[in-house]
């Protein structure tokens, strides 16, 4: 089973959430830090890094002396990513999508794909829980292709807990696709339920089924709770708005090891998930 945690804003407690989960759930479980341009679940799970590799995505790379100049590659490109200037064609590495449309439509066969690095893949262990996040290049816009990097290194055979961007924007769209259930993290605020519309509405369109979890549930008031039951969407935990859990947040402390009878409340949440899929 492949459970995405996601929230339509950031600092809502997301990552806290996926990491308590995946260590509450035990033996054949994974987590997959999808959030590339920002990791931080390896701050809580303290993985050893055993492996690490350089990832790449195809851009275009222009024979000169076999190109006519004809134009036929900037008129495809829908990004601007290569364009023909009189007698040179320039290219804009940054702004491609690796789509290949350019080398279909080139009569002369004078564009081929130069590998362009976006940042890296590691994976490691957390005790017996596998680890695997993508470190994207400073500067670098292009997170989708790590994303699907990461992603590439599920496996089926266990629960994969993928800890997702913030957000409703294409990174997140990536890594929601293919997961089996969508928990969406939130908190009883105005900007919260916002934000939280926003991102029910994105995992209907790819119609996967959802759950609620309300982070410092005590804080705000019952705003998320009335839209959740309007909805149809069950709110499947709570986490009280505690100064204690604050702390050991603070110091990158996981939940379940500083107050263990909340691991007996991921471990429900978990079962609440696994009956829903099934």
């Amino acid at each position: 089973m492949i459970i995405c945690v996601a929230s339509g804003k950031g600092g809502t407690g997301k990552t806290t959430v996926a990491t308590n989960l995946a260590v509450s759930i035990g033996d054949g479980a994974q987590l997959l830090d999808c959030d590339v341009e920002q990791p931080n679940a390896h701050i809580f799970l303290k993985p050893t890094i055993t492996q690490t590799e350089k990832v790449t995505t195809p851009v275009p790379e222009v024979d000169l002396d076999k190109c006519d100049y004809c134009g036929k590659c900037g008129e495809i490109c829908q990004f601007s990513a290569i364009t023909v200037v009189a007698d040179y064609v320039l290219t804009f590495p940054e702004l491609c999508h690796s789509c290949k449309g350019c080398m279909m439509v080139c009569p002369h066969g004078a564009i081929t794909e130069a590998p362009r690095e976006l940042g890296v893949l590691e994976k490691g262990t957390s005790d017996s829980l596998e680890f695997v996040h993508g470190r994207l290049r400073v500067s670098e816009a292009m997170s989708p292709p790590l994303i699907e990097a990461v992603k590439k290194e599920i496996d089926r055979a266990k629960t994969s807990i993928l800890d997702a961007p913030p957000g409703t924007s294409c990174p997140v769209i990536v890594t929601l696709k293919g997961s089996d259930f969508v928990l969406l993290v939130t908190e009883p605020t105005p900007f919260g339920l916002n934000d939280l519309r926003l991102a029910v509405g994105a995992v209907r369109m790819l119609d996967i089924p959802m759950g609620i979890v309300i982070n410092r549930c005590d804080a705000g008031d019952d705003c998320v709770v009335r839209y959740a039951e309007s909805e149809g969407i069950p709110v499947l935990m709570e986490i009280p708005d505690e100064r204690k859990i604050a702390e050991a947040y603070s110091r990158g402390v996981m939940i379940v090891d500083a107050f263990p009878e909340m691991k007996e409340k991921f471990e429900n949440l978990y079962e609440e998930i696994r009956h829903s899929v099934e």
